[in-house]
């Protein structure tokens, strides 16, 4: 599949259904210059693929590669499991919904996985997220850092792990005290 960029800011784009992109239906969809998080939340383009707000522009997020998808699905395995078996009532999510408050209310990022420790809440962003793992592809790595950055900013975070899809290898980073 091919990227798909959001419409022009400020102007209303129709997009006609293909059979390739999977559409079912006409899109009629309208943005502000630049949308909040809410506004974000609000929008619906009903294209079936998942979105991230950048900066207060929607970005369409690819499908992930077979390797990214392994690694980010065997992790979450790791993860949950220690922490089931270390009595730990953490919990792991994936491609969760996040919002670095540091980014003026018009980011929602998403990364491959985070483990919060907040109670069940009906927010559609995880809450307090402590962990954060991005996986490093050759095709994503300037998105990947921007993400990377941005999570760094969120109070909650203790570690944010960058893990490499094409060599052995991650980067634990962590926010100065």
């Amino acid at each position: 599949m091919g990227r798909r960029d959001p419409p022009p800011r400020g102007e209303t784009v129709r997009r006609q259904s293909q059979p390739c992109q999977n559409v079912s239906m006409n899109v009629l969809t309208k943005l502000s210059a630049r949308m909040s998080v809410d506004e974000f939340l609000a929008w619906e383009p009903g294209d079936g693929q998942t979105w991230q707000l950048v900066d207060g522009e929607p970005h369409v997020m690819a499908p992930a590669a077979p390797t990214h998808a392994y690694l980010q699905a065997e992790l979450a395995a790791l993860i949950r499991n220690h922490l089931l078996e270390t009595g730990n009532p953490c919990r792991v999510a994936t491609e969760p919904g996040i919002v670095p408050p540091a980014l003026g209310g018009r980011n929602m990022r998403v990364p491959d996985l985070a483990v919060t420790c907040a109670g069940d809440t009906d927010a559609v962003a995880l809450p307090d997220p402590l962990l954060v793992v991005e996986t490093l592809s050759p095709g994503n790595a300037s998105k990947t850092w921007a993400n990377v950055w941005a999570y760094i900013t969120i109070p909650s975070v203790q570690e944010v792990l960058v893990l490499h899809s094409m060599e052995i290898g991650a980067e634990v980073l962590r926010p100065r005290a």
